[in-house]
């Protein structure tokens, strides 16, 4: 009984380098061949002994072995808590500031869990299932090592706490009741956690499934919280360089906690995160958890139209120059207004706001206001300004639309074969062999391995590495410096040939403008006419693709944003182009 208790020690021998070990009566290991007793211990866990037992922090989870997989006993929400950690990190590893994970992202955590009836209420969902009801009076504490600790005892900020203190049902906010029943055979053979089975089929009305992108939209709500200098954009960018663990976070889980069957299709993804599911996300959610005003975006915050615009101009190449006007954009528009940028999840009129997306859409609007990007105006004015640049050479240059869309093309080509590339290599199966059920595991492992020497062989033909180098991280995807001659730099260039002085004002040389989208749909219709890429002209396309680009989201997404901002930007013209439609239906 004891040899076949201490099988799962694989370690060789350190005075015979043999494979066979014993246990003594105090639970230490001892070598069968040369009777050497080693410093290591079996860690003995009966919780058959223990009739009622909780968790001190729901990242712990039990630390009972399973007969079929030797591992712990856990539940689906610790899985996605261990993820949340790492996430958590890695952020604070990139600059963001240490109280995002033990003061928010906590916090949201916490009242997730509370709002699911997962944790921190009366009767949560697994001590009704397993039917086991746990006595306040009579209660231990599971033994072992603590997982990470995101789930501490740290109060709640004011706001959040209000909201959670009032669930009618949560009166003592606890942490989860372990249940009373053993790890069942039937729930190992189908997932690794306790309630992988349940989770996955689990479609109760009126509640948020926590999912791998879910993560990053609770991420996202506390870094907007916070109010960090992080866009949606950027934390996607950060996923998909690496830096925050997402695609296979699970292999970051502890050993003990195995994952397989059911739990498969929770945790492994097979795709990388797309902008617009996140944002639904993170609606979803901050809606779900009732939660309050989020502190406000002013005038000095990054997420602001007016700093965030800078970071793009930067990016985008574009003459510094552009910031005024973009600031006037933003005043007649109204977008720079502190209520129409604050998120505002429980409001009647909830407002919500694509930061990074509407920044760039107002470059875009400023740059047709200049260039009209008809595929001709933009071409004419490009001429003056490269004749004046070759007539005063020692004066500021004039920024030539054409030069820059030379060197931009050149860019963004560059950029994108370096990205599809990375992705080709990119390697999707995860170092752990993820399987059905436990019986098969030695063959997924023996899969995965031959997998392995086969790409090596391969690469040793190929001369050539399956690895991507780990970029550094960085808020710039393209960088530029004046006195690079194969990458022109624009930004202290003039806008002098685009704009006339008009008294003390300076005013567009260009007075015409063509509307995005002349007409948007009814009012109960939440987008716009659709972008079709052939309707428009050649140079206001490749705006798109290059923005659309940088901030990984579809060119149909920046192009509704423009038309917003434009509908709000020309409300007479809008409102004329309206008119004259209803007189036109009135004629037939």
């Amino acid at each position: 009984m004891e040899l076949e208790e201490a099988k799962e020690l694989k370690e060789r021998c350190s005075q015979c380098a043999a494979v066979s070990w014993g246990l003594t009566d105090e639970g230490k290991y001892y070598c069968t061949s040369c009777h050497n007793v080693t410093e290591r211990s079996k860690e003995v866990i009966n919780t058959d002994i223990i009739p009622n037992t909780k968790i001190k922090s729901i990242s712990r989870g039990l630390k009972r072995k399973s007969k079929l997989e030797k591992g712990w006993d856990w539940y689906v929400c610790e899985g996605f808590q261990h993820i949340l950690y790492q996430q958590a990190e890695a952020l604070k590893t990139l600059g963001v500031a240490p109280g995002l994970k033990d003061e928010v992202l906590h916090n949201l955590w916490k009242r997730y869990l509370q709002k699911s009836k997962q944790a921190y209420c009366a009767n949560p969902v697994y001590a009704g299932r397993r039917k086991a009801e746990v006595s306040e009076g009579n209660v231990h504490h599971s033994d072992g090592e603590s997982g990470p600790e995101l789930l501490s005892d740290t109060p709640w900020s004011s706001c959040l706490e209000s909201g959670a203190e009032s669930q009618s049902d949560a009166p003592t906010p606890r942490p989860l009741a372990a249940p009373r029943a053993p790890h069942s055979e039937a729930a190992s053979v189908c997932s690794g956690s306790l309630d992988g089975v349940e989770y996955s089929e689990r479609k109760e009305k009126g509640v948020v499934k926590m999912t791998v992108p879910g993560t990053l939209a609770l991420c996202y709500l506390s870094l907007l919280w916070q109010r960090e200098a992080v866009a949606l954009s950027d934390l996607l960018r950060f996923v998909e360089e690496d830096h925050i663990p997402y695609i296979k976070a699970f292999q970051n889980f502890p050993e003990e906690m195995k994952l397989y069957g059911r739990d498969k299709g929770i945790f492994a993804i097979e795709s990388w995160p797309d902008y617009e599911e996140i944002y639904k996300h993170m609606i979803e959610i901050a809606t779900f958890l009732d939660l309050p005003r989020f502190p406000d975006i002013t005038k000095d915050c990054f997420l602001h139209p007016n700093i965030l615009c800078v970071k793009y101009l930067m990016e985008a190449n574009l003459p510094d120059e552009m910031h005024g006007l973009i600031h006037q954009v933003t005043e007649m528009t109204g977008m720079g207004e502190v209520d129409s940028l604050t998120f505002d999840p429980i409001a009647k009129a909830a407002k919500t706001v694509k930061y990074d997306v509407q920044a760039v859409a107002l470059i875009v609007v400023v740059l047709k206001l200049l260039f009209l990007l008809d595929d001709n105006l933009e071409w004419s004015l490009s001429d003056l300004a490269e004749v004046n640049n070759e007539k005063n050479k020692t004066e500021k240059p004039w920024f030539s639309f054409r030069k820059w869309y030379l060197v931009m093309r050149k860019a963004l080509e560059e950029k994108k074969q370096e990205w599809e590339e990375a992705r080709a290599k990119f390697m999707w199966k995860s170092e752990k062999p993820l399987y059905h059920s436990h019986i098969d595991k030695p063959v997924a492992y023996k899969r995965r391995e031959v997998v392995v020497n086969l790409q090596k062989q391969f690469s040793a033909l190929a001369d050539s590495t399956l690895t991507v180098k780990k970029k550094s991280p960085s808020n710039f995807q393209l960088s530029w410096a004046e006195d690079d001659p194969d990458r022109p730099c624009f930004h202290s260039h003039s806008l002098r040939g685009v704009l006339l002085e008009k008294g003390q004002a300076l005013v567009t040389k260009n007075s015409l403008y063509w509307l995005s989208t002349q007409k948007f749909c009814r009012s109960y219709c939440k987008h716009v006419t659709t972008y079709e890429a052939s309707n428009f002209s050649l140079s206001y396309q490749f705006l798109l693709t290059l923005f659309s680009f940088l901030l990984r989201i579809k060119a149909s997404l920046l192009h509704a944003e423009v038309s917003l901002i434009e509908k709000k930007l020309f409300k007479k013209k809008y409102s004329e182009t309206k008119k004259n439609l209803r007189c036109r239906k009135g004629r037939r």
